[in-house]
């Protein structure tokens, strides 16, 4: 039988912004919309250092791969959303932790 991926879901909205942001324990990076950050962004190192405010703040950062879909809006909103999602997907992490204990 197939071994269960773990994932951790979570939903952003900022604006008219929408994004889905699965975070995948043992990979490393960002990919939105099956690009790179760095190359979905344009360059923009403040819009990268939004999305990974969360990331940074917990020290996962470099814990999980980060698959993100985002739709509507702006390169500023979706960052937006990016960051809320990523904090919803964290705090499923965490709760999902507790449960444990």
């Amino acid at each position: 039988m197939a071994e269960k991926m773990t994932q951790y879901l979570g939903t952003g909205r900022r604006k008219t912004s929408v994004a889905r942001v699965r975070l995948i324990p043992g990979g490393q990076g960002v990919e939105i919309n099956g690009k790179a950050m760095d190359e979905y962004f344009g360059g923009r190192a403040i819009l990268s250092k939004i999305v990974e405010q969360p990331l940074a703040l917990t020290e996962t950062l470099n814990k999980f791969a980060v698959k993100v879909n985002v739709v509507g809006g702006g390169n500023s909103g979706q960052a937006g959303a990016i960051r809320h999602g990523c904090c919803k997907s964290i705090i499923t992490l965490l709760m999902k932790g507790l449960k444990k204990l």
